[in-house]
């Protein structure tokens, strides 16, 4: 029996007012997309000021972005999150599929659906057919072009913030304690002990969402260091998906709170397969740096 474990005594709920409940999850994934907004926006600010360079970025157009990815990141975690659990749980109750303020989100489906939703609003803005269109639609007939960056340049800005954002949110899932993982006598086993928790009565078990957050930081620093230095612009994102994806496969072999199970992988690690299988040649061909 292992004595020497971590105790998280919190309840997971900061608030809960029965119409209003806020959890440490809730309140950190916040707090995650306040810093990696603001990041963007800063990083953006200390770009070149002349408009006639490429790599200008207005800081006002980032934030017009900002809307579409997040709602598309948030469709595409819980869409994940769904595939993931329908056998489940979602099979005998298709209805609560909606009900995503009841928790039920997957991280590579918010960074996926995040990622397609800002790139799609990129190509399709300043669209010279979607102007045209829209002029004769009540309310929208004012909409005029506006200074956006170019895909690559706006991924590279967002990766360092994105991931430092993911390592933030999982602070609240370490508190929270809603991800099962496997037991172990390590001194760095981690018990819950409030009856809320959703770990609670379970043996001490591998913090696999803290080495997460701990490889997200590693990312991070890594990222920030590369920013100005690899080229070319996009190749920034392209190495936050290739080291992302790399660490999190190995983690996930610790979790086992994931119902799909292919071939004795989870799916996050076949996610994870798929973007090592295309951005590794990408980064090894492509990359420069200076």
């Amino acid at each position: 029996m292992n004595f020497l474990v971590i105790n998280i005594p919190f309840s997971p709920y900061i608030l809960d007012l029965g119409w209003l409940v806020l959890s440490w999850h809730g309140l950190f994934t916040a707090l995650g997309l306040i810093v990696a907004l603001y990041l963007i926006v800063y990083w953006s600010s200390k770009r070149s000021n002349d408009v006639n360079d490429p790599g200008f970025v207005n800081p006002d157009s980032v934030m017009t972005i900002a809307p579409w990815a997040i709602l598309s990141g948030i469709i595409g975690a819980r869409v994940f999150h769904v595939i993931d659990f329908w056998s489940a749980i979602y099979v005998f109750d298709p209805i609560s599929v909606f009900y995503i303020w009841k928790g039920g989100i997957a991280i590579y489906g918010a960074v996926i659906g995040g990622t397609i939703g800002g790139y799609l609003y990129l190509r399709i803005r300043n669209n010279n057919y979607v102007l045209r269109y829209v002029t004769y639609l009540p309310l929208l007939n004012k909409i005029k072009p506006i200074s956006l960056p170019k895909p690559g340049i706006f991924a590279d800005l967002l990766a360092p913030g994105m991931i430092l954002g993911m390592a933030i949110g999982r602070i609240g899932d370490v508190i929270n304690g809603e991800h099962f993982a496997s037991v172990t006598d390590l001194p760095w086993g981690i018990i819950y002990t409030h009856p809320l928790s959703p770990g609670v009565n379970r043996a001490a078990t591998h913090p696999a969402v803290l080495y997460e957050l701990i490889w997200d930081v590693m990312v991070f620093v890594l990222l920030w260091w590369l920013k100005d230095k690899i080229k070319p612009n996009g190749m920034l994102f392209v190495v936050f998906l290739l080291l992302y994806s790399f660490g999190r496969f190995f983690i996930m072999f610790l979790r086992d709170d994931y119902q799909m199970n292919i071939i004795g992988l989870n799916q996050p690690q076949i996610i994870a397969i798929v973007l090592l299988a295309i951005t590794l040649p990408i980064v090894c061909f492509r990359s420069k740096l200076k």
